[in-house]
């Protein structure tokens, strides 16, 4: 009987395993496994297919590093804005990412971008909600508006309208980094 209930229970969990994530199919791509960074496709309510992380948190880039020269660097944007890192210079990427590759940050480490262009994940998302598309705020004497990053790797545009708040809002560009 014993040995009828573990098999019954490991049955069980196979056909679990096998049914996926249980989450409501709105994943295009599965994340593909391995060392370094993944990013993948997602759909997600309200914004449509966007890069993931490895979480499901979107991925968002500021335009004004497209080039790949890096901006946020200081630690009141990244303490919000959060660089996606790898150990590896070549990061995994789902079908449908874009061109995926790494730009090195100033501490050394390797931030993974889409076409150059560096991506972040926001502090305030959960995985499956991209609530940064759109987000504004002043940081380090930088403007910042960011966006999700959509299948194929191009910019959502988005407008949400959200802007940060604190001593740096509002056109300071002393430099400092506080406030935030």
């Amino acid at each position: 009987m014993k040995g009828l209930l573990a098999l019954a229970a490991l049955s069980s969990s196979v056909a679990l395993a096998a049914c996926g994530s249980g989450d409501d199919g709105s994943s295009d791509t599965a994340a593909p496994s391995g060392g370094g960074a993944t990013v993948a496709v997602k759909s997600l309510d309200g914004i449509g297919r966007v890069l993931v992380d490895s979480d499901g948190k979107a991925l968002y880039t500021y335009d004004q590093e497209a080039s790949g020269k890096l901006v946020c660097t200081s630690a009141a944007c990244t303490s919000f804005w959060k660089p996606l890192t790898t150990s590896s210079a070549k990061p995994n990427a789902g079908a449908g990412a874009g061109r995926i590759g790494v730009v090195k940050r100033p501490d050394g480490s390797m931030q993974v971008a889409v076409d150059g262009r560096p991506l972040y994940t926001f502090a305030e998302d959960q995985p499956g909600k991209a609530t940064g598309d759109g987000f504004s705020d002043n940081l380090g004497g930088h403007h910042f508006t960011w966006h999700a990053v959509r299948a194929g790797g191009t910019s959502s545009g988005g407008s949400s309208g959200r802007s940060g708040s604190g001593e740096n809002s509002g056109g300071d560009s002393s430099g400092s980094d506080s406030g935030y």
